[in-house]
């Protein structure tokens, strides 16, 4: 991981590589990114554990399917 040290370092190369004006935009748009896939991730445990584990896929042997020419 990295330690403060470096965290800082990358954050003053992305101010002088952005520019102070546009930093503020950029993380505020980051943040609420993390935060509609975070709420995304939690919807999708809620549903699946509502709905159950999920079955594994049946393989039923000795039986072809023929597709349709395209």
């Amino acid at each position: 991981m990295f330690g403060i040290s470096e965290i800082a370092i990358v954050l003053i190369i992305a101010i002088v590589v952005i520019g102070a004006k546009k930093l503020p935009g950029l993380v505020r748009s980051a943040g609420k990114s993390a935060r509609i896939l975070k709420a995304e991730a939690r919807a999708m445990k809620e549903q699946e554990a509502e709905d159950g584990p999920a079955r594994p896929p049946q393989v039923i042997r000795g039986e072809t399917v023929d597709r349709p020419e395209q």
